[in-house]
C-alpha cells in the first residue's frame, strides 16, 4: 500500500538546496508508489498535488514586516505577537485543509521547522502536530543558530517552541553529524542522519552537441582549460582562494567561470572579487545569465544551459567555501566525475573526508604543494582519471539514492509499522 505524503516547506521553487533535495526525496517515494503532495508559498511543482498559500512563502510582505520587527532586536511590541499568533492560526487551518483535501498519511517539513524564515508557519506546524498528533518527518537543513542574523531576536520564546518543537510525534532528520550533536545537545532531541544524495546508480549523459556549444558560448575556445566555481557569489564560497589558484598556475589558458549570480546578499562581494581577478591578472567569467533550471533560448537567441552543461565542459572544480551545510556541488563533482579543490569546512572534515575520495584540500589558505597539485592533474590524464573514478564509486557508495532509500524506509515503517519502501 502506497503512503500520500504531504511535503510542507516555505517554497519548492528553482535550485535552492532545500527545492531540490525534497524532488530527490519525493522521487524515491515515487519509485515504491509513495504519492507526493506539496504545501508552500512558491511552487513549481506539479498544480494537481500542489497547494500554494501565499503566506506560507518567507517572502510574503506581511511575513517580511514580522521578521523586521524581530530581528536584530531583544524585545517586540504586542502587534507583534498578535500578528505572528493570528497568522499562525489562519495557516494552521489551511494545514488541515491540506491533510484533508489530500487524505494525507504523513507530513514531511522542508526545513520550515529549524530556520525561522516564516515563523508563523513554523509556529502553526507545532500547533497542528501537537493538536492531530499527525505522523511527521521534519527534515533539517540549517538551523537558526547557525546563522549569525538570528542569533539577537525577540522570539526566543517562539524559537525554542517551535524551531524545532520537541514533540513525540516528530522524527528528526539533520543532513550533518554537527547538526546532529547540536540538536541533541541544545534540544534534547535525537535524529536520523540522512546526507544529502545524488542518483549515482545512474550514470550522467555524455555530453551531446548543445552541451558542447558552452564554451563557445561563454567566449572560450577548445583549449582552455576551465576552472568551472558552482556556486552562488556570497562570501562564505571563499571564491578570492579560486582566482589565487588560477593566477599561481600562470596559464593563460586558464580560465575561472562562476555558475551563479550574486544572490539575495548585495553585489559588494561580487565587484571585490572582479577587482582581484584583474589585479591578478585571472580571466574571470560570470554565466549566471547562460545557466539556468533547464535548457532553453532567450528572448535575445542566447542559448540557456543546464549546470549538468557547465560541469560536463569543465575541466577542474573549485569549491573553496568557508562554511557549508553539507555540499551539493561536491557530490556533483564526484558525479560529473571532475577533479576539485576543497577548502576543508568542518562538514566536509567530519562527513565527507573520512570515507576517503581523493580531493585536493586546502586549509584556508593557498599553499605552492595545493597549486602543484593542481598542475599534476592539468598534465597527467591517467592520475585524473583515476582520481575521478574513485571518486565515483565513494559517491555511489555512501551519497546515492540507495542510501537515502534505506534511510527513509526505516522512518516510515516507524510510523506504518510495515516495511513498504
Amino acid at each position: 500500500m502506497g503512503v500520500q505524503v504531504g511535503f510542507v516547506g516555505t517554497r519548492f521553487s528553482g535550485t535552492d538546496g532545500v527545492s531540490l533535495e525534497s524532488a530527490k526525496w519525493a522521487r524515491v517515494l515515487w519509485d515504491h508508489r509513495h504519492v507526493s503532495h506539496w504545501y508552500s508559498g512558491l511552487s513549481d511543482r506539479d498544480e494537481s498535488t500542489s497547494m500554494v498559500v501565499p503566506h506560507a512563502y518567507f517572502g510574503h510582505p506581511d511575513i517580511e514586516w514580522i521578521n523586521r520587527r524581530v530581528f536584530g532586536t531583544r524585545t517586540r511590541t504586542p502587534d507583534v505577537t498578535q500578528r505572528i499568533y493570528a497568522m499562525a492560526d489562519y495557516l494552521k487551518g489551511t494545514l488541515y485543509e491540506f491533510t484533508r483535501r489530500y487524505s494525507l498519511d504523513l507530513l514531511i517539513v522542508q526545513n520550515a521547522l529549524c530556520i525561522p524564515m516564516n515563523i508563523p508557519l513554523g509556529v502553526a506546524l507545532a500547533h497542528f502536530i501537537a493538536e492531530t498528533g499527525f505522523p511527521t518527518i521534519a527534515h533539517h537543513h540549517d538551523f537558526y543558530w547557525e546563522r549569525d542574523r538570528f542569533s539577537v531576536s525577540a522570539v526566543t520564546d517562539l524559537l525554542w517552541m517551535a524551531f524545532p518543537p520537541a514533540l513525540p510525534q516528530i522524527q528528526n532528520v539533520t543532513i550533518n553529524s554537527f547538526a546532529q550533536e547540536d540538536l541533541a545537545h541544545r534540544r534534547g532531541v535525537s535524529s536520523t542522519l540522512v546526507p544529502n544524495v545524488l542518483d549515482f546508480d545512474t550514470e550522467p549523459e555524455p555530453p551531446d552537441d548543445y552541451a558542447r556549444q558552452f564554451r563557445l558560448d561563454i567566449g572560450l575556445s577548445d583549449d582552455d582549460i576551465l576552472f568551472l566555481q558552482p556556486t552562488r557569489v556570497v562570501p562564505r564560497k571563499g571564491i578570492e582562494h579560486a582566482i589565487a589558484l588560477v593566477s599561481a598556475l600562470k596559464d593563460s589558458r586558464c580560465k575561472l567561470v562562476i555558475s551563479h549570480a550574486s544572490g539575495d546578499e548585495g553585489h559588494e562581494y561580487l565587484v571585490a572579487l572582479q577587482e582581484l581577478a584583474e589585479s591578478q591578472g585571472v580571466d574571470l567569467r560570470l554565466c549566471d545569465t547562460h545557466v539556468g533550471d533547464k535548457r532553453a533560448v532567450g528572448d535575445d537567441g542566447r542559448r540557456i544551459y543546464t549546470l549538468a552543461d557547465a560541469y560536463s565542459q569543465a575541466d577542474f572544480i573549485t569549491y573553496p567555501s568557508i562554511y557549508e551545510g553539507f555540499g551539493n556541488a561536491l557530490l556533483e563533482a564526484f558525479y560529473y566525475r571532475k577533479p576539485v579543490l576543497v577548502n576543508r569546512y568542518s562538514i566536509f572534515v567530519a562527513d565527507i573526508e573520512p570515507k576517503g575520495a581523493k580531493v585536493i584540500t586546502m586549509d584556508g589558505y593557498l599553499t605552492k604543494d595545493v597549486v602543484n597539485k593542481v598542475q599534476r592533474i592539468i598534465d597527467d590524464p591517467n592520475y585524473r582519471q583515476q582520481m575521478v573514478d574513485f571518486n565515483y564509486e565513494i559517491g555511489k557508495a555512501f551519497f546515492s539514492y540507495s542510501v537515502l532509500r534505506r534511510k527513509l524506509r526505516a522512518l516510515i515503517t516507524n510510523f506504518t509499522g510495515q516495511e513498504n519502501l
